[in-house]
């Protein structure tokens, strides 16, 4: 199956989306902010990038962004994962490059068919 990095701050929902994911087959590597996000998205070229906005340092929209610009990981699909369900907020996303915006709390049967969408 396919290899899964998350991008969160927060233990909890890095604890339940990795038990979401590996309960469906796949692999999952983490990062606890953006930074520590786009240098493992880059050494580790994940399948897929599951990625927070709101966190200390560089947030989730910039990491995305640089995924998406830089050409080593610009093939990577990244959803964003977040608890801002503002419009503006998922309208900033998709341009930052993400492939789809999810709000939390995740559902898994969601989850899984918008990774089906995106490639993953």
């Amino acid at each position: 199956m396919a290899k899964i990095l998350i991008v969160d701050d927060s233990p909890t929902e890095t604890y339940k989306l990795t038990g979401m994911l590996e309960k469906n087959g796949h692999t999952v590597i983490t990062a606890g902010n953006g930074e520590e996000g786009v240098a493992t998205a880059k050494a580790e070229l994940p399948d897929l990038v599951l990625m927070d906005i709101v966190m200390p340092g560089l947030n989730g929209f910039q990491a995305t962004r640089q995924l998406s610009k830089a050409p080593e990981t610009s093939h990577i699909p990244v959803i964003i994962v977040t608890t801002k369900d503002q419009e503006t907020d998922r309208v900033w996303g998709m341009r930052q490059g993400a492939k789809a915006y999810l709000t939390k709390p995740i559902d898994e049967k969601e989850l899984m068919t918008t990774m089906q969408q995106v490639g993953a």
